[in-house]
């Protein structure tokens, strides 16, 4: 397992950091592999309700995948078949948390966007370089940024591959909260540790029904949301809900 991941929990609360500082926490193929253990863990894990994804040091969250490391596929084919860490994130059942601060740049910048919330710093610089080294980015960004700022800003961000601050990614809807750069992860953490106190069927439910309104016609969404409503009711922490509220206190879900 390498050490460019540290992986811990506490408080229901689950911290990944990419930490390759050095390096600005560009992405390896170890890292990669080390990353879609820890979010499959995260999942098959009750004493986690929520994940807070951080890069080490300040002068990057992560600036993508390692340029050397992609150099290094022996064949387009073993290249298709990577691990795509930006996926890994996306495809957590749990809210994520992202606390972003300098460069958030190709696959860092996905990986962002695979998040549920992006708490950013004011150092934060968002970029999708990859069409000026020659390709196109596989994590996601094409079918995530048009969705979050619309078509033409994410064509420009695209197709030009130039970085933007962040105060304009805030204006344009790209980060969610923006803070100064000492509040970030505090901001973020504050964030999680509110989340983890509500029911985690229930939270992993809103997750479920907001996602699915990404791909779904209305009426199959609007569908789904219901179906998911009732999971909530069978699963009985709306009885613990219903009892605070009539007791005036704050509701404790156990599960």
């Amino acid at each position: 397992m390498t050490k460019d991941i540290i992986f811990k929990v506490a408080d229901f609360v689950a911290e990944i950091t990419l930490n390759r500082p050095q390096k600005h926490n560009a992405m390896t193929p170890e890292m990669a592999a080390a990353l879609q253990d820890f979010c499959a863990k995260v999942d098959n894990d009750d004493s986690i309700r929520v994940v807070l994804l951080k890069g080490a040091g300040e002068r990057a969250f992560c600036s993508g995948s390692d340029l050397n490391s992609l150099a290094e596929y022996p064949s387009a084919w073993k290249f298709r078949n990577r691990v795509i860490y930006e996926a890994a994130i996306r495809n957590i059942k749990k809210p994520v948390i992202a606390a972003l601060k300098g460069w958030v740049l190709g696959g860092g910048c996905e990986m962002a966007l695979a998040c549920d919330i992006r708490v950013a710093g004011r150092s934060a610089k968002f970029g999708c370089p990859e069409v000026t080294r020659g390709w196109v980015g596989g994590g996601g960004a094409s079918q995530m940024l048009p969705r979050l700022i619309g078509y033409g800003q994410a064509m420009r961000l695209l197709l030009t591959g130039e970085p933007i601050g962040a105060d304009e990614a805030f204006r344009l809807g790209l980060i969610d909260i923006l803070v100064e750069d000492m509040d970030v992860e505090s901001t973020a953490m504050a964030l999680c540790g509110k989340i983890a106190g509500y029911s985690p069927v229930a939270v992993e439910s809103v997750k479920a029904c907001v996602r699915m309104s990404l791909s779904a016609p209305l009426d199959a969404g609007l569908r789904y949301e219901n179906e998911m409503n009732t999971l909530c009711f069978a699963a009985g922490d709306h009885m613990e809900g219903i009892r605070a509220f009539r007791e005036g206190r704050a509701a404790e879900f156990k599960r």
